[in-house]
């Protein structure tokens, strides 16, 4: 136990008091990682999005470029969502649709 400044208004000064702190860090436990089964993902990795399409990430980063995937930026990573991969491979992309 630490002893911690506490203001006694009473006598007019401070004075140290062995008080139980408000925060202990050794009772802190680690927040827990959520898993999530990847068919249940909204957003991949560039990785997992050419794994997905079956394709070189130089292939996926020319997809992005060209605008024909969008991505989404969290933090520092590049995201690319699961819906517009499906969209993608089943050719109904609009720059796919032939009119």
């Amino acid at each position: 136990m630490s002893a911690e400044r506490v203001i006694d208004f009473e006598s007019g000064g401070l004075k140290l008091s062995p008080q139980e702190p408000s925060f202990k860090a050794d009772r802190r436990k680690p927040p827990q990682r959520v898993t999530v089964a990847p068919e249940d993902k909204l957003l991949v990795s560039r990785e997992e999005a050419a794994q997905l399409l079956s394709i070189s990430q130089r292939g996926l980063d020319y997809l992005v470029a060209s605008k024909r995937l969008p991505t989404r930026r969290i933090g520092g990573r590049v995201l690319i969502p699961v819906a517009d991969l499906r969209k993608y491979a089943r050719c109904d992309h609009p720059e796919r649709i032939v009119s």
